[in-house]
């Protein structure tokens, strides 16, 4: 048989073999084969298989000397290459210094997401003399509790210069309230939901044969309407209420959740509260723009006697508010492939969502009219007793209650 044929004939066994056997093995096989061959049958196999001349020549020794070896170990105890962290010292220190100023979150808080991609973070740790790929960078995020959010989010919408910092003051803000065991609800409202047999996304579990009959299009039933859910989670407790309204999601509508939050849960919680912070869209019926929403929460601050603070998300980042995506998320999959043909099926299954990490959410139906159009005078506005932060006073400032007027003699 000549050398060619020889070679074609090795690198055949080994690639019907390399898939099932590990180092040890595949190192005394391709020794066994090399001395079948003779003189010249460690180049041949190492040619033929691509393993190097030490490794078949190691093989050797263990069929020569017979040293007994754990089959199913590929390498000894403590063997093979060092993670990279455990090698470089400084490199997670330096990591963590290029994604500290982009991220929207520490370990301790709810709000932990980095938009710096792995490919520029590897460059950048490179520029520091540290040789590691974008994917390395990824996998030392990942064990460091970081995730990173799809680019189809991170570009929705307009972006603001200060995007990146007013998360980055937002998630301060959060960290000292937490710290002085204050409460900090993410608020929003979730898509209005039309009240029928109507098609809802999803399937669910019926008799073969059976699935539910619901209409062909979806005009709204002018009995039943549309139902507004309006929620309210604890971001430290993992809890949350959902007021379900029937008329206009409006200030007024928001501002009375957040205050049957209060009532229900929030006190019972934080019994000890003096402040409260709101962390909010920079739109819809919890603008911050919007003048009502303002003068609503003022007289809740009057009458709940807390500091009411707002951070409200940057334009163009509402999926980022935690609700949508620790809350709001669960409620949807609890409705998959169920017809909302009542407000009762739209309420009962909200306050029966759970998940693995507990969370806990309470709901009721909101038959309250709240009408829109209603404008706020100027004067209203100067008499509120509000305090704007000095960066981006329109999205971070706080409502402070008033003093309770005196009785009258």
């Amino acid at each position: 048989m000549g050398e060619e044929s020889t070679l074609k004939a090795i690198q055949s066994k080994y690639e019907a073999l390399r898939a099932d056997i590990n180092e040890a093995v595949r190192r005394r096989w391709a020794a066994a084969e090399a001395r079948a061959l003779g003189p010249k049958g460690i180049r041949l196999v190492a040619q033929a298989t691509g393993l190097s001349l030490p490794t078949v020549r190691r093989g050797m020794r263990e069929l020569r000397q017979g040293i007994p070896q754990e089959v199913f170990r590929a390498r000894r105890p403590g063997g093979g290459r060092r993670k990279l962290t455990a090698k470089d010292a400084t490199l997670l220190a330096d990591l963590e210094a290029l994604v500290d100023p982009a991220t929207r979150g520490d370990p301790t808080s709810p709000l932990r997401w980095t938009c710096k991609s792995t490919l520029k973070l590897a460059e950048e740790l490179h520029n520091q003399g540290h040789g590691l790929s974008a994917h390395t960078v990824g996998e030392v995020l990942h064990r460091q509790g970081y995730s990173l959010q799809s680019n189809r989010k991170t570009r929705e919408g307009a972006q603001h210069p200060d995007r990146n910092a007013q998360f980055e003051y937002l998630n301060a803000r959060v960290k000292e309230f937490q710290e002085r065991g204050s409460p900090v609800i993410s608020v929003d409202a979730k898509k209005k939901e039309l009240v029928g047999d109507f098609k809802n996304a999803g399937r669910e579990w019926n008799p073969k044969g059976q699935p539910p009959r619901v209409r062909v299009h979806d005009f709204v039933d002018e009995e039943l309407g549309k139902a507004l859910p309006y929620g309210v989670y604890d971001m430290g407790a993992n809890e949350g209420w959902v007021s379900v309204g029937v008329t206009h999601d409006t200030p007024a509508f928001a501002i009375a959740t957040i205050r049957t939050w209060w009532l229900e849960m929030g006190s019972v919680r934080y019994p000890k509260a003096k402040e409260l912070l709101i962390i909010a869209d920079s739109g819809g019926s919890n603008s911050a723009r919007a003048r009502l929403w303002k003068v609503e929460l003022q007289h809740l601050a009057d009458e709940m006697g807390l500091r009411m603070a707002v951070s409200h998300l940057p334009p163009g980042t509402s999926k980022w508010n935690k609700i949508e995506h620790r809350m709001f998320c669960h409620i949807t999959h609890n409705w998959r492939g169920r017809p909302l043909e009542s407000r009762e099926v739209i309420v009962n299954p909200i306050g029966s969502t759970t998940t693995a990490k507990r969370l806990h959410i309470q709901a009721s139906l909101d038959m309250s009219n709240y009408p829109t159009g209603i404008k706020v005078r100027d004067e209203d506005m100067e008499a509120l007793n509000l305090e704007r932060d000095d960066f981006h006073g329109e999205w971070n400032y706080m409502l402070l209650p008033n003093a309770p007027s005196p009785p009258s003699r």
